[in-house]
């Protein structure tokens, strides 16, 4: 039976377990699914090591930053593929939808009271590390945290990485270590549980006080997300949340584009980019599993790695040209994200950007702005580009933009704002409040880019920008076909 890597644990308080409590409790916020998932798998075996039930309780705030009908539909998505998956089973499943903010307050402390242990998520971004934290406090049993965000644990290193270059080459360094460690597959099949079906009636005042949402309301994510109070101007995202949807993106990935992907993945009309990461974003997907299939795919072996480490983009894997390209964005700059937000507290903060980059940007704040745009023009796509418009109208409507336009979108912001300062504050408004992969570590690590964050300093030196690297819509134009991007989400199109 494979052990979650010690790297990986995290005691969130000095707790002690109750054995005489009548179940473990895992207290689902980060990693909602049921399959690659370390937090589960920790879980389920201090189930079976205590002879115990296992209970997941998996409930969603409507008080969150941000929150809509967009967000809240995504999860809710995934907690109906949750419900049907563990309908009849022998661990009984927790879906709670607060109805007001702050109506959930209490539920936790009243599951752990009857718990032998609380198992939980480690995220190390948005409001999630303060609500573990409080936890830990207000909790009288044990509380831990488990990693499962990507292939490199968080805690294996204490370095916060300032360039991508550098974290690829420590990668080459460490990642091998890490290549045999996923999380079971499957870690509820086959496992030896107590049956949780004699709790429901000793739960039933916690129930009464905290009630679950329904299967059959599950059923239907979108209305159930209508009836709660949050931002209902946000409608839900054009493709499906949930483990099943995120099977299905990953399949059409791996036949379909991941082939293509080097050549193809910045292309508008045509790409080949994964898709993934809303689904990674919300734990509805394994990054462990994403890279398992994807290597599996190319029949490598850790036999292939390159002896030599020095950061190169290409060569070190030892596979194909497209899988090496895309494993660089599953894992060094996503994974750099991560690194950055679990050991800083700053990463949302302009100060937080490279001292070269906010040495030139203060250099040239008093650059003449020839176009400036308000936050409600920038939202309603309302400047005078059509690329930046069509890829704004692409956001708002579907809740993705596509990752090249995305570069530019934030360029473009940065040049039509009075000061760098309130460009961050739009793009941190726009890309949280309509992407669904937003709030991530990797979000901000895009965002922050714009400004110089992984980045180096360019020349010419230009006005506005400094040193800092530009884009250009005419220079997208002729970079890629806009043909049909345009069309799809060109002015002609209703956008109300």
């Amino acid at each position: 039976m494979s052990e979650v890597p010690e790297l990986r644990l995290r005691a969130v308080n000095a707790c002690e377990e109750n054995s005489d409590g009548d179940f473990v409790l895992y207290w689902m916020i980060a990693f909602r699914r049921l399959d690659w998932n370390y937090a589960l798998q920790r879980a389920v075996d201090h189930a079976r090591r205590l002879h115990k039930p296992l209970v997941i309780l998996e409930a969603l705030r409507c008080g969150y930053p941000w929150a809509s009908d967009r967000l809240h539909t995504f999860v809710i998505q995934g907690m109906r593929d949750q419900a049907r998956r563990l309908v009849g089973g022998r661990v009984l499943y927790i879906p709670y939808l607060e109805p007001e903010a702050g109506a959930g307050a209490g539920l936790l402390e009243a599951l752990a009271a009857r718990s032998c242990r609380v198992v939980t998520d480690e995220f190390p971004c948005f409001f999630l590390p303060r609500m573990v934290e409080a936890a830990g406090n207000r909790l009288g049993v044990s509380l831990e945290a488990v990693d499962s965000n990507g292939i490199l644990p968080l805690a294996a290193t204490d370095r916060v990485f300032s360039r991508a270059f550098d974290f690829r080459r420590f990668l080459q360094k460490e990642l091998p270590d890490h290549f045999c460690d996923a999380p079971r597959p499957h870690p509820l099949t086959g496992a030896s549980l107590a049956d949780a079906g004699k709790l429901e009636g000793g739960l039933a005042e916690i129930f009464d006080r905290w009630p679950r949402a329904r299967r059959e309301d599950l059923e239907d994510p979108a209305q159930l997300a209508a009836g709660l109070p949050v931002d209902h101007d946000v409608p839900p995202a054009s493709f499906e949340g949930g483990a099943e949807a995120a099977q299905a993106a990953l399949v059409t990935f791996l036949e379909e584009r991941l082939d293509r992907y080097a050549e193809h993945r910045n292309d508008v009309a045509d790409g080949a980019a994964s898709g993934l990461s809303p689904y990674l974003h919300f734990g509805h997907l394994s990054a462990h599993q994403v890279f398992r299939r994807v290597l599996e795919r190319d029949d490598w072996s850790p036999e292939r790695v390159s002896d030599t480490r020095r950061g190169q983009r290409e060569g070190w894997w030892g596979a194909s040209r497209s899988t090496e390209s895309f494993l660089d964005e599953l894992i060094t700059w996503r994974e750099v994200g991560y690194n950055r937000t679990w050991l800083t507290d700053d990463y949302a903060d302009y100060d937080s950007l490279p001292e070269w980059a906010k040495t030139t940007l203060a250099e040239h704040a008093g650059d003449p702005r020839k176009d400036l745009y308000t936050l409600a023009q920038f939202e309603h796509a309302a400047t005078h580009d059509e690329i930046w418009n069509a890829a704004q109208r692409q956001l708002v409507t579907e809740g993705r933009m596509h990752n090249y336009l995305r570069m530019l979108w934030g360029k473009k912001i940065l040049e039509w704002t009075e000061s760098p300062r309130q460009a961050l504050e739009v793009m941190i408004e726009l890309n949280n409040k309509y992407a669904v992969d937003g709030r991530n570590p990797n979000s901000y690590s895009g965002i922050f880019w714009v400004l110089g964050r992984y980045d180096r300093a360019w020349g010419p030196e230009r006005e506005i920008f400094g040193k800092i690297r530009y884009m250009s819509s005419d220079s997208t134009r002729r970079k890629l076909d806009m043909k049909t991007f345009l069309a799809r989400y060109g002015e002609q199109r209703s956008w109300v």
